[in-house]
């Protein structure tokens, strides 16, 4: 018997909703409803800011850190911060009854995969985050230790914008019931998995064939996801405020097969007619399900995003410069007397 679907943030639902069109309500209008929090920008904050504190447990620069910063924010008046316990099961959804109190900003430390468990824990409670990098890259997570004090400081005066990202939900179908259900960030991979032979992936669009690949595996990315990696399989950067899903064959086995680019307004179903015994279907790095055949995994946009919060001369386009050293080596300096604040965002 198939076990109980779980929703986005691991628990139990009901009857399960069919395969079709995304949700009609605009995800425009849900980007900018308001999610609790008081933090508006081009405002100064009006009184301390509510802040929870999160970071991966087991690290003790990760509990230093959190001292430094909530000294930071409780020193300039910024902030009430509550800390969280560090704990290895946060990748967990949760919502805030489980743990999460109310909150204006979540300030995640740690790395990429930091900031996506925190996306997935918060679930359909979405509140403005700031990643502090103390990992490696640090796409997602996008300041560094020595400009938080900085950032904090802009983000009480006001000086900062949001970014939404899209998220998704995919959701495996198997034998007429939904066995499983997760929110993500980044992608939904489908991978061929021991013994390493090629697989044959079929790629429906609102449930009509659109093509099959045959290859060790297909990525489905969001923007978010098309620095991660679905770039690194060759896959083209997405800027990450656009409503669209990147699909990126693994090592096709024919010419044709090229990444694509299609809308996120529509529902897409991937099927592995013969999968191998070790092919699964893994969501933001983390393996959902070993692949049965006759499994049909589907991908629409989640009715929430993922909201950032942005500093100015924090765009995108530097990001990309000194992150993924685009047009140059990696953290290459600024020429001398250039300036950031008139690139475009």
């Amino acid at each position: 018997m198939p076990r109980a679907c779980r929703d986005p943030r691991g628990h139990d639902e009901g009857p399960s909703r069919p395969l079709g069109r995304p949700h009609e309500r605009s995800v425009r209008s849900m980007a900018s409803a308001r999610s609790g929090s008081r933090l508006e920008p081009g405002r100064p904050a009006g009184g301390p800011l509510q802040v929870v504190i999160v970071g991966p447990g087991g690290e003790g620069r990760v509990a230093a850190e959190a001292d430094r910063v909530e000294a930071l924010l409780t020193s300039r008046g910024h902030a009430t911060a509550r800390r969280l316990a560090a704990r290895d099961d946060w990748g967990e959804s949760r919502s805030r009854q489980d743990g999460l109190p109310a909150a204006d900003l979540v300030v995640v430390l740690g790395g990429d995969g930091s900031m996506l468990r925190t996306a997935r824990w918060l679930g359909r409670e979405q509140v403005p985050v700031l990643g502090v990098n103390l990992g490696t890259l640090g796409f997602l997570a996008d300041f560094s230790r020595d400009e938080v004090a900085a950032a904090l400081d802009e983000l009480a005066a006001g000086r900062f914008q949001f970014v939404d990202h899209l998220m998704f939900e995919c959701e495996v179908h198997r034998g007429g019931s939904i066995v499983h259900r997760q929110l993500g960030l980044n992608e939904t991979s489908i991978l061929a998995g021991p013994p390493f032979t090629m697989i044959e992936v079929r790629l429906l669009v609102d449930g009509v064939l659109a093509t099959t690949y045959r290859a060790d595996g297909l990525i489905v990315s969001t923007p978010a996801g098309s620095t991660a990696y679905s770039l690194s399989a060759g896959g083209p950067i997405v800027r990450k405020d656009l409503d669209a899903f990147i699909f990126t064959p693994l090592n096709p086995h024919t010419l044709t097969n090229r990444p694509v680019v299609d809308s996120a307004e529509r529902t897409y179903e991937l099927v592995v007619p013969r999968p191998n015994a070790g092919s699964a279907c893994v969501v933001d790095g983390g393996v959902l399900t070993a692949l049965q055949a006759g499994d049909r995994i589907a991908v629409r946009r989640a009715q929430h995003r993922f909201r950032l919060v942005e500093i100015v001369d924090h765009g995108y386009y530097r990001t990309l410069r000194e992150k993924l050293g685009w047009g140059g080596g990696l953290r290459s300096a600024e020429p001398a007397g250039e300036s950031h604040s008139g690139e475009p965002r």
